[in-house]
């Protein structure tokens, strides 16, 4: 796909090789590259930047791994903007990016060439008050447990890649929210910051795990929980890729004598709570793309120790970690693997900190039930096939660029799952703490508009169900 700049357009005719064959890259990409005559190397001369109406330059700029002056080869340059142009496309600020050098008085023009998104988005929000779909149906009163307002996100706050968001979520849940993300400030793009305040209370507590599902309390005039939180920190950003932050929050947390009544352990006999979280994450994304990866590697590393003000309980520390890779098998066919695990150390746990999987983790087919425990390792697999390559559809009724092209991609996916969680108590009630649990699926997953992935699956679990689940993310 060449690049069309005015740029190179208006280059005067005896400068561009024309009579030379382009070094083409990969079929994948969206890179051109007319080399110079006669030498194997070339200084860069001029780097450009076009469809930035919003983003600033310098924004851009840091993301390079080359700059003006800079000598680059025309054996490697192909592979060189190829890994750039992946950089700046995954931003996540454009709907495409695509780049083209080529050689004017014996050095690069560079031009790279950006299609920038909307960045603001006023969300309606009406959602399930529960943890997935299959949690809500099983709700005698599920049409209570509705959860409606706005969600409003700024991305790309001032041009410099800086989000602004906020949520108003009235309904069964109540929730209110700021927050600001900053992921590189100054000249070099290095050091960011992260703030944010939430306030939360709800009609509804699930207060126990009995036949590992969750159980409900419900007051109408009063509110079983109440939680309140601020968190400020920092972010070395050493590219788009790497990322290495540290949180300090605080949290205020409160139930209603009910629930400490019917659970004593679920704040260890305490109707609130205040605490310190102090948490460091290292990640790194070496995904090709990062809504749905098709190739590459992604690794996190989470530390965090929490402090309970007034020594009211003792302190917890919790290491999580998580590593995926992506790979392609050729003939459209694609294979990822994803291991994430978790172990937490303290004396003692509140029920309310005993969460493993069925939440944030979640071995596919077991929606249904959660199940507590200290410490507990998952692993998935998966082997996709592209059902329909990614390509645009373009809307002519809709002038606007940034709205009139719908990207889709539709791939088949067979997968397996297998997790295990260590508990080292289990009420006699609850089965799947340390025990194996398996599944496999087929599912078929839709890639489209501004980074959304839609899958359905068809799920066989170790427990011999089967049954039908709808996702709104990535599973791996």
């Amino acid at each position: 796909m060449l690049l069309a700049s005015p740029a190179i357009s208006q280059a005067p005719a005896d400068t561009l090789p024309r009579p030379l064959k382009p070094v083409v890259a990969p079929a994948d990409t969206l890179v051109r590259v007319l080399p110079c005559q006669g030498v194997d190397r070339a200084p860069v001369g001029s780097i450009l930047f076009l469809g930035n109406a919003v983003t600033k330059e310098r924004i851009l700029r840091v993301e390079l791994d080359f700059r003006e002056s800079d000598t680059l080869a025309v054996a490697d340059i192909a592979g060189r903007l190829e890994a750039n142009r992946s950089r700046l496309f995954n931003l996540q600020l454009f709907h495409a990016v695509v780049v083209q050098a080529s050689c004017s008085g014996g050095k690069w023009l560079i031009v790279f060439g950006l299609q920038e998104r909307l960045y603001t988005f006023p969300v309606p929000i009406f959602s399930l008050a529960d943890r997935n779909l299959r949690s809500w149906l099983d709700r005698s009163d599920r049409w209570r447990r509705l959860d409606y307002g706005v969600h409003l996100v700024r991305t790309n706050f001032r041009g410099r890649n800086e989000q602004v968001s906020a949520n108003l979520q009235l309904g069964f849940n109540r929730k209110y929210e700021l927050f600001y993300e900053a992921p590189g400030l100054g000249h070099y793009r290095r050091l960011g910051l992260g703030a944010g305040v939430s306030y939360y209370q709800s009609h509804t507590l699930d207060y126990i795990t009995l036949a590992d599902r969750l159980v409900p309390f419900r007051a109408d005039e009063s509110f079983p929980i109440q939680r309140f939180y601020a968190t400020a920190g920092l972010r070395l950003r050493h590219t788009v890729q790497f990322l290495t932050a540290f949180d300090v929050s605080y949290h205020r947390e409160r139930i209603t004598d009910s629930i400490n009544f019917y659970n004593p352990v679920y704040y260890l006999g305490r109707t609130q709570r205040e605490y310190l979280d102090l948490t460091l994450t290292s990640t790194r994304n070496q995904r090709k793309t990062f809504a749905y990866p098709l190739t590459g590697q992604y690794a996190q590393v989470s530390l965090s120790h929490r402090v309970f003000l007034g020594g009211v309980a003792p302190g917890i520390t919790t290491l999580h970690l998580s590593y995926s890779r992506y790979l392609a098998l050729g003939h459209n066919f694609y294979y990822s693997i994803g291991l994430s695990g978790q172990t937490r150390l303290a004396r003692h746990l509140a029920y309310a900190d005993s969460r493993a999987l069925g939440y944030a983790d979640l071995v596919r087919g077991y929606d249904e039930y959660v199940i507590d425990g200290r410490h507990y390792g998952l692993v998935q697999q998966g082997v996709s096939y592209a059902l329909l390559k990614p390509r645009a559809i373009r809307l002519g009724s809709i002038d606007n660029p940034k709205i009139n092209t719908i990207p889709l991609a539709v791939y088949l996916n067979i997968f397996t799952d297998a997790g295990y969680v260590v508990a080292p108590v289990v009420p006699p009630q609850n089965r799947l703490p340390n025990q194996l649990l398996s599944s496999v699926g087929l599912g078929l997953h839709l890639v489209t508009y501004y980074d959304r992935v839609f899958t359905v699956e068809y799920t066989l679990n170790g427990l011999g169900q089967t049954g039908y689940f709808f996702r709104a993310e990535f599973p791996i």
